[in-house]
């Protein structure tokens, strides 16, 4: 097909179809508390820290008025916490609460379901050309050098808290030549939170960048008021996207949510990274002490935050 007008009329034509078809995979939302636009802001929040909303809004094509009132339906609701920007009090930013959190991981959840549906229908064969022919249209008309990565925060589901301990421990040994009594730790820490997992108090979350998990960190009940940070961990490759701090800046604000009236965590003065995001975040050392674990002499430090 080498006429131009051919070629106009078959992309137009297959935007049609396309359409139809997104619209009857949407057709789930019905079933939801949430309109399509609504389950799109949703998308979009999850997927940024402070977002402006008027950025959201410029990125989805919608009015104004039409999403001041969608973000003043979700803070009635408690799904969002909204504040000014310093520099300009007239611009909001936005962030989901971990109610919000929740719900998107319940509409993300169930269109997952529906998209498995739809290929589960065709062959192996035929569900690898359709990702493909999409993979190509994509990279065709923006390619990915000029697409930022995004991750995605949400909560664990089975088969993650393996995923962390696995990765923990072959990410120290390789980073810092921890040996694999890390790994045994990490292993408690992860079944203790498993067996005795409060999730009105505690929570797990995992980042990910395009479905593949690349960072997580634990909120645990530590008792009298005190939460505690752990496990926080970001793969190499996703480093620089602002995982590290989302994942604490989501911690801090569900400790908040939830009552606790300071967070603690333990690290070690060579993760400078992480000291780093735990600085800015308003923890302050309150402790420091040599050791010598994981086959290692280390400077451990306790580090602590008023909520």
């Amino acid at each position: 097909m080498t006429n131009p007008d051919d070629q106009v009329a078959a992309v137009r034509g297959f935007n049609r179809f396309y359409t139809r078809k997104l619209g009857m995979l949407d057709q789930h939302l019905a079933q939801s508390p949430f309109s399509l636009s609504e389950a799109r802001v949703l998308y979009e929040l999850a997927h940024r820290e402070d977002a402006a909303a008027r950025d959201i809004g410029i990125e989805l094509g919608l009015d104004a008025g039409y999403l001041s009132r969608i973000v003043q339906k979700f803070d009635d609701d408690g799904l969002v916490a909204r504040k000014p920007l310093p520099s300009d009090r007239r611009q909001i930013r936005l962030n989901l609460t971990a109610k919000g959190r929740q719900a998107f991981a319940k509409v993300n959840r169930s269109s997952h379901d529906e998209v498995a549906a739809m290929l589960a229908a065709l062959s192996p064969g035929d569900r690898t050309r359709v990702t493909t022919a999409m993979a190509t249209i994509e990279q065709l008309l923006e390619p990915p050098a000029e697409k930022p990565a995004g991750y995605l925060l949400r909560s664990h589901r089975i088969g993650d808290i393996g995923w962390v301990v696995s990765r923990q421990g072959r990410a120290y040994a390789e980073e810092y030549g921890w040996d694999i009594s890390y790994e045994a730790l990490v292993a408690e820490i992860c079944a203790q939170f498993i067996k005795s997992f409060d999730p009105a108090h505690e929570h797990c979350w995992i980042a990910e960048v395009e479905g593949e998990p690349v960072g997580s960190i634990f909120l645990v009940n530590g008792g009298d008021g005190v939460a505690k940070l752990r496990l926080l961990m970001v793969e190499e490759k996703a480093r620089g996207l602002g995982v590290g701090r989302a994942l604490v800046e989501q911690c801090i604000r569900t400790a908040r949510d939830n009552g606790y009236k300071r967070m603690t965590l333990w690290t070690q003065s060579n993760l400078l990274a992480a000291r780093g995001i735990y600085a800015r975040a308003g923890f302050r050392k309150v402790k420091e002490e040599k050791h010598h674990s994981f086959g290692v002499d280390l400077l451990g430090e306790t580090w602590e935050l008023e909520l």
